[in-house]
Parts: structure tokens; sequence; C-alpha cells
């Protein structure tokens, strides 16, 4: 068992230091250890997380409530022809509360405005003009933090102004964020207000993430449970702190799914306790303050895995994420170095105590079973942050420091990702993994071209077409085409030419196109650009 650092002699150079920290904790502290004053507390606790859960969300109407991602204009033809599903366009207004720490939250997928493609930043389109107008499929809450009606660390209310139709929106660099320009007309627009009638409106997850941190240091240091009563104070807090506070589900918190949630995990946590916990955490019984160190801080590190790995260039572990983000094929090596040299010092550790063996036939199997499931057809192996917490947990179970910091991070890892996510399956098909990306469908192709096309035409009697389409995929359900004219559709049927006479002279003006599967549009080209010039630049191989 570990020796305390705090509560014994150390010599150096023939100096002698005695250091006795811990035993004086221990000394301090033994009054505060009785029963009822834990029982107390934990009631005093959950009298205060039920207000401060109050007031973070059941202060304020349900209906205001907004998430980072929220926008008025979906993307591609998810509006419907001419965007009539997300009418009305202007004459609404729409008083609004936006969570804390927006700003951070990103596109996952590619997103193209006009010509340019978004990824991994936030979607603002617009508000370089003097009243601040933004583009109707920019993140509300984002652009709102721009234009400074709200603040990023504490979230805020606002109001919001529909104004319809507007041209030519200026990029603007504020509060930490940049937006894009998009030089051609839109038909949904808006503006903030900072009248509101909504109160309450500040985010409290900062002052809950304060409250249980110092919740859990008077655990460790004063009242000092039993291990497995601490342990499972840690998995309740961490869990519903995370599922009402630091990344809930929706805003507000669907307290049926955290609850649908919450019963899984303290399975696997009790599985926690079997394998790993149990060998480690009591050992420091008597070194309560270097057990709050070594379990607490990678513990909240790992509860706030959305916050304190964003800056890492990976969010899920695919190919196609990681070669898409700038740096993450570099983060993953380096990740993996890591673990490589923790992976082998457990191994030195284990192997001193005898059970090697016993580990390395059950993480062999464990590795076959994943080879297995690896290699389903029709399926893709995900490695969520869960799993991979399931799987080197049983490598900690040693009593040392070092296993105590693994599991404090594995742990609180563990409960970011079940309350936050979900028990997602570590098998999907490829079309759960693609959310708003490509799909990989077929793609029509623009006869229109830069070489045929004659701007000596006025644009009023300007047609542009596309070819027919092919006779082996008609068979799959492709049946039409949808087209997109400066990002909004304006065109589903199965013609193969549209008529540019509606569309305003002096502006450029974007195209694409995509086949139709019984209504649903598949993927689009790229876009095909038709400066004011009358210079036409074709589009780009690949989907957009």
């Amino acid at each position: 068992d570990p020796i305390p650092l705090l509560g014994r002699t150390h010599t150096f150079r023939g100096h002698t230091l005695i250091v006795a920290l811990e035993p004086t904790i221990l000394r301090l502290t033994r009054p505060l250890t009785a029963p009822w004053l834990f029982v107390l507390l934990v009631t005093a606790y959950i009298i205060g997380f039920a207000f401060f859960t109050r007031a973070q969300w059941y202060l304020t109407p349900s209906s205001s409530f907004v998430d980072c991602t929220s926008v008025f204009w979906t993307e591609n033809a998810g509006c419907g022809l001419d965007g009539g599903l997300c009418a009305p366009f202007t004459n609404t207004s729409f008083d609004f509360r936006c969570p804390a720490q927006c700003s951070s939250v990103l596109l996952q997928n590619p997103r193209l405005v006009g010509d340019v493609e978004l990824d991994f930043v936030p979607l603002l389109v617009g508000g370089g003009d003097t009243q601040k107008t933004y583009r109707g499929d920019s993140f509300i809450c984002s652009s709102a933090i721009q234009a400074g009606f709200i603040s990023d660390s504490t979230g805020g209310c606002a109001s919001v102004q529909l104004v319809g139709n507007f041209t030519d929106y200026l990029p603007v660099t504020a509060s930490g964020l940049t937006s894009i320009g998009f030089p051609s007309v839109f038909p949904l627009s808006f503006r903030f207000s900072s009248s509101t009638s909504l109160t309450h409106c500040t985010d409290l997850r900062t002052p809950a993430l304060a409250f249980n941190i110092l919740v859990t240091c008077v655990l460790f240091l004063i009242l000092r449970p039993k291990a497995i009563v601490l342990y499972w104070c840690l998995v309740c807090i961490g869990f519903w702190h995370i599922a009402l506070f630091s990344q809930p589900q929706a805003t507000p918190p669907p307290l049926d799914v955290a609850f649908g949630a919450f019963l899984p995990a303290l399975f696997v946590c009790y599985g926690f306790w079997r394998v790993a916990i149990r060998f480690t955490l009591p050992v420091f019984a008597n070194a309560p303050f270097e057990a709050m160190i070594w379990y607490l801080a990678p513990y909240w590190t790992g509860v706030l895995t959305n916050l304190t790995m964003a800056k890492i260039p990976i969010d899920r572990l695919t190919a196609q994420d990681i070669t898409q983000q700038p740096g993450g094929l570099v983060a993953l090596i380096i990740i993996v170095l890591i673990l490589l040299a923790i992976v082998i010092n457990q191994i030195r550790v284990i192997r001193k105590t005898g059970y090697l063996p016993y580990y390395l036939g059950w993480y062999a199997m464990g590795g076959l079973v994943t080879l297995v499931l690896g290699l389903l057809p029709g399926l893709e192996l995900r490695l969520h942050h869960y799993i991979i917490s399931m799987a080197l947990f049983p490598g900690t179970g040693i009593p040392t420091r070092l296993s105590a910091i693994y599991q404090g991070f594995l742990l609180g890892m563990f409960l970011n990702d079940v309350a936050g996510y979900g028990f997602d399956s570590i098998l999907q098909t490829a079309a759960d993994l693609v959310d708003d990306g490509p799909t990989g469908s077929p793609l029509p192709a623009f006869l229109t071209n830069s070489s045929n096309y004659n701007a000596a035409i006025t644009l009023a009697n300007q047609t542009i077409s596309w070819g027919h389409i092919p006779n082996n995929i008609t068979s799959e359900g492709w049946n039409g085409f949808s087209l997109l004219v400066d990002d909004v559709e304006r065109y589903m049927g199965s013609a193969v030419n549209f008529s540019l006479a509606g569309l305003e002279a002096g502006l450029p003006h974007f195209f694409r196109l995509a086949y139709v599967n019984n209504g649903n549009p598949g993927d689009f080209t790229m876009p095909a650009t038709l400066w004011p010039n009358g210079t036409w630049i074709n589009s780009l191989p690949g989907p957009s």
C-alpha cells in the first residue's frame, strides 16, 4: 500500500523533514466523520442541487430555450421548395434563452454557403452591417454572442426578429467569433434586440460546478465515508452534473432520457468497483489529502471532457473525421503514444503481482471479440468514450497512485459520455455516422459549363441544363432532380433545365444539383457559380 507522502519523514542530504499534514487532517476532522453528519450533508446537498436545477431550467418558459445549434433555416433542401417549410420569413419576433459556452459548438460536417465551404467552425453568416443582420441558417446563439447581446460564459436572453429577404451579408469578427459573408440574396434573415420579457437568464453551470467540486472535496477531506460510499457519491454527483448542467442532451434536459441512462450506468459503475476501485481507493484511507488530489483532479477533468479536451482536433474516432480536421492525425498519434506508455507501465506493475497472465487472457479475448465485431459486413465499429473507459478500467485495479489517477479520469470520462450522449451502440451503420454529411449517393452533372454558357444573353433569357438520370440508377429509385439556387431549393421535378429569368441581375448566383428518390434529395453537387459579369465557374467534383 502507498505510504502517505505528506505523512512521513523525509531525509535529504542529511537533513530530516517531518511532514505530518495527513495525520493532522485525520486528527482534526475525526469528530466530523460521524455518519449522522454525512446523512445531513447528503440531505443538504440534494436540496441545494435541486434549487440549482430549478433556477437553471424551471424559472424560464421551456419554449424559450434554444440549443447552441438552433437555426431558423435547415441545410440544403431541408426547408422545402422556396423554403416553405421554414416560413414565416418576416414580421415575427421571438424571445429566447441560450445556454453558456455556445461559441465552442462547431460544425462537424462540411457546410456550403454559396461557394465557401465551412467545417469545424460555428455557422455564422453575416452580422457585419450596421444592423447586424444574419442569414437564417446561422447558429442563433453564436450569432447573439458575436453581436454582443448575450455572454458566452453565462448565456443569456434576447429577442430575435425575422426580417425576410436580405442581400449581401457582410462578414465580421467580434467577441472571438468570425462570420463569413454571402454576396447574394437569401429569403430569411434575422436581427437581435436586447429587450425581452424573459427573466432568470443566467446559465448556472459554473456555480453548480464550483458547488459540486466543493462537496466532493469535503467528502474526501472532512467527512471521509467508507470507500464504497465515497465512490457512489462520485458516480451520482458526476452523472447528474453532466445531465443537468455541463452537457444536457437537450434544453431543458429531458429527465426521462437521463434516468433511462442512469440505471445501466450504475450497473457498469458497480463493475468498475468490483474490478478496480475497491483495490485502490481504500488504501488511501489514511491519506485523504492525497486521495483528493489523485482522484478528484482527473475525475473532474474527465467529467468535463467536452471542455477539457475541446482543443484536441478529434471528435469521433472515424477515419473521415481524423483526416478532415487539421492536426487530427498528429493528435491521434500523440494520444496513442501516451496511452502506450501508460499501458506498458501498468503491465510492468501488474507483472509484479503475478496476475499478468490473467489480465492478458481477458484482454486477448476482448481483442478477438472486437476484431470479429469490426469485420461484420455493413457495420462500422465505434469506440465511444464510455467503451474505452470500460475496456481500460480493469487494468487500473492496482493500489498505486498512478492507478488512482487513471481511475479518476476514466470514471469521469465514462460518466461524461453516457450522461451526455447515452449508450450509443458499439456497431453503427454508415448512415448513423454520416449525420448531416454526404451519404455517398450518386451525383448528377450540369451540362451548362464555362465553355457553352453564353454571357451575351441576358439573365432573363438564360436557361441552365443538366444530364438525364442514367438507366443504371433509375432502378434504385432515383426519379427526379432537386436544384438549389443560392442555397434555397428552387426546383424539384423531372425536367433537365431551369430558367434563370427569376434571378436578380447584378448578383452572383450559386447552383447545386441532386438526384431525388421519391421526394428525398440525395447528395448535392459542389456549387457552380455564375458571376455578375457572365463568368460561369464549373462545379468541383464530389458532393457538398
